[in-house]
């Protein structure tokens, strides 16, 4: 059963109700994932609207109400409102003049139902009126949220020629809302999965990241391997990493931790720093997620045996990662502060050693001591010191 969309939150917001006196009630709707998500009683992040109204005149309109708008997607006629509640993105209706597969050349429309036409799938195609909240619905998207089912419109096979990211998105949606699987959309991505090595490669690490973001996507990925998809963005994740992925799964949701997708990534590659080296490097992936990608790569057994020795060489986060993937409780560093170690080098220069390498030395001898001991206090601190300038060569 989907929910009243009138129980919803958002669309009581007062900068919706200043945008839609702004544009005009007849030249709105609201459209997408705000609407889908309502009406199953998922939370609302973002509020998309289509008009009928061109850029220009979206932005005149706009000004003479003191509303604020950025040029977002001008060129694809979107245009960002920016509100005290949150900003909205306004799309003048749209039709597809030509596609090739990556990116599409688009014309203005005046017609709801050819906007809707263009859309991917039905559920994504549902149109809100901005104060009867009546929802116009050209396709069959109520009937396919209603049996959670993921439906391209019209043919799938079309639809993803338009767009071959459509695929990955296909996999996203049915994950995250699906439960009856429509057999056309599952023929049709394995028959053009394919057509995924000519998209991006940040296209393709966007979506498969937002994929792994969900609560459990194991069955999705078995299903895209076994229709040979995940073999053409992800060969390394062979049956052996898919079924690390699922104890990783498992892992998080019985400590307590939040579904991460790089985490997650990590568990679908080998231990090897040298692929993760390399599919970051494909992907596209940032710095800091390249990191964090190559250190679980380096895992070992033995990290599991010490982990605030761990945390305090990596870091509390990239412990954590390690400790997941190798099947530890990560629950130990949870709110756990890395210490600092107190002992300077002016201190060892104090009890008569030259500085220089010596000093180094004595410093990293101490502080491995002081981590493989747990930390100890200042007393100990001073005893490992004593031992360690006892250990030095006399001085000539």
């Amino acid at each position: 059963m989907l929910r009243d969309l009138s129980l919803a939150e958002w669309p009581r917001r007062a900068g919706l109700a200043a945008l839609t006196a702004a544009l005009g009630a007849d030249k709105i709707r609201w459209v997408g994932g705000a609407v889908r998500d309502s009406l199953l009683g998922a939370e609302v992040h973002d509020v998309d609207c289509a008009t009928l109204l061109m850029p220009a005149e979206v932005i005149d309109r706009c000004r003479a109400a003191g509303i604020r708008t950025v040029p977002t997607g001008i060129e694809h006629g979107t245009v960002t409102a920016i509100l005290k509640d949150g900003p909205v993105e306004i799309t003048t209706l749209r039709r597809d003049v030509a596609t090739d597969g990556r990116r599409a050349t688009i014309a203005f429309a005046s017609d709801w139902r050819e906007d809707a036409a263009r859309r991917d799938f039905t559920i994504n195609a549902l149109y809100a009126h901005p104060e009867t909240l009546e929802i116009a619905d050209f396709f069959g998207g109520l009937d396919d949220l209603r049996a959670r089912r993921v439906r391209f419109i019209g043919s799938a096979q079309q639809r993803i020629a338009e767009d071959h990211l459509r695929i990955l998105r296909y996999y996203r949606f049915q994950a995250r809302f699906g439960a009856e699987l429509d057999a056309a959309a599952e023929a049709a991505c394995a028959e053009l999965a394919h057509t995924l090595k000519g998209l991006s490669r940040e296209r393709i690490a966007a979506e498969l990241l937002a994929l792994l973001a969900l609560p459990d996507p194991h069955p999705t990925l078995e299903r895209m391997r076994a229709n040979g998809v995940l073999g053409v963005i992800l060969p390394e994740a062979c049956a052996a990493q898919l079924a690390a992925f699922a104890r990783l799964i498992e892992a998080e949701r019985t400590q307590g931790f939040q579904p991460d997708p790089v985490r997650r990534l990590a568990a679908l590659l080998p231990p090897s720093p040298e692929v993760a080296e390399t599919v970051a490097a494909r992907l596209r992936l940032s710095k800091a997620q390249r990191t964090r990608l190559v250190t679980a790569a380096e895992r070992s057994a033995g990290d599991a045996d010490n982990p605030q020795t761990l945390a305090y060489n990596l870091t509390p986060p990239l412990a954590i990662d390690r400790l997941l993937l190798l099947g530890g409780d990560a629950r130990v560093l949870e709110g756990w502060s890395v210490p600092v170690f107190p002992l300077k080098g002016g201190a060892i220069v104090a009890r008569g050693v030259s500085a220089g390498p010596d000093v180094a030395r004595v410093l990293q001898q101490v502080e491995a001591r002081w981590v493989a001991e747990g930390f100890p206090d200042s007393a100990r601190i001073e005893q490992l010191l004593a031992e360690a300038l006892a250990g030095l060569p006399p001085r000539g």
